[in-house]
């Protein structure tokens, strides 16, 4: 169990871990299918493990719908990731997420986002069009369609999120929910591995590349989150987790020696800026966690797919 203390640095550490995808995934060899492929498979096998027999008794339509948009959303990001580098397209993909939910929460749910919300929503838009602007300086079409890429993967991991969240609501355990949604990605993505080959596996560099993603990066990662939305806030939580692009931006520009134009740097800020403003509103729903239990189990289990 984790303490109250522990909590935040739970959720810090998976943050920093999901900050390393993209780094990770750049210093293999194999194209991004074959390794968001590979991923899943091992990551969505350990997650289906360690839910249990919990597994079978989570399974639902909507769960499984959820399965291919998170097997999408890997191929997405990997794809957004080769054109853009990593601190674009891991920006773009993660930040475009909570405002993807806030979207599809008011068309399926009926819960209207707040004036901040939209605020916060045109700013993250206009840092997204920064990134575009400054990074076509660098590479052209690529970074375009790139910042595309990232910004389906933003769409398809709301949709995700908002199915999982609805699961648990209804009573499935969150450990249940996530091994459905990852071991069906997984089931989906491995004859596309097959299809693409494994032999670059047999390189020592390529196999302990994809493990650290598939046991690091999506296993253990999912499950510091879990533990650490016990006893952390979601806004706290939602706020710490933006250690991921922080992470993914600085290991870009000192690991793989990439270069921002300073339109593109203030467009991450910008971007970094409109999360956080997205997350403030939240903390008036923590502090109605003991009148109204159901509602910030939903909001958690929201968090906790990311």
């Amino acid at each position: 169990m984790v303490g109250v203390k522990n909590g935040p640095l739970a959720v810090i550490a998976a943050s920093v871990l999901w900050g390393t995808a993209g780094t990770a995934g750049l210093l293999v060899s194999a194209d991004s299918v074959a390794l968001a492929a590979a991923r899943l498979v091992i990551g969505g096998a350990a997650l289906a493990v360690f839910a249990g027999a919990g597994l079978r008794r989570a399974i639902r339509p909507g769960l499984l719908l959820g399965a291919v948009a998170v097997a999408a959303y890997q191929l997405c990001f990997f794809a957004a990731v080769a054109r853009t580098g990593v601190a674009i397209g891991t920006v773009v993909a993660i930040g475009s997420g909570p405002v993807f939910t806030g979207v599809l929460s008011w068309l399926l749910d009926g819960r209207r986002p707040s004036g901040r919300w939209a605020v916060a929503t045109t700013a993250a838009i206009c840092g997204c069009a920064a990134l575009i602007v400054g990074g076509g300086a660098q590479a052209g079409g690529q970074v375009v369609s790139g910042v595309l890429f990232a910004l389906l993967g933003g769409l398809l991991y709301a949709f995700y999120v908002v199915v999982a969240a609805r699961a648990i609501g209804e009573g499935a355990r969150s450990e249940a929910v996530m091994g459905v949604m990852f071991a069906g990605a997984a089931v989906i993505m491995l004859p596309v591995l097959l299809l693409h080959g494994v032999g670059w596996l047999a390189e020592p560099r390529g196999l302990i590349a994809v493990l650290y993603l598939g046991l690091g990066t999506t296993t253990l990662s999912y499950f510091l989150y879990g533990r650490g939305l016990r006893t952390t806030p979601v806004a706290t939580a939602a706020t710490l987790a933006l250690t991921e692009p922080a992470v993914a931006a600085l290991l870009g520009l000192v690991v793989l020696g990439e270069r921002l134009t300073p339109v593109s740097i203030a467009g991450l800020v910008l971007l970094a800026l409109s999360l956080v403003a997205v997350a403030v509103p939240e903390r008036a729903a923590a502090r109605e966690e003991a009148a109204a239990p159901e509602k910030t189990a939903t909001e958690r289990a929201l968090e906790s797919q990311a």
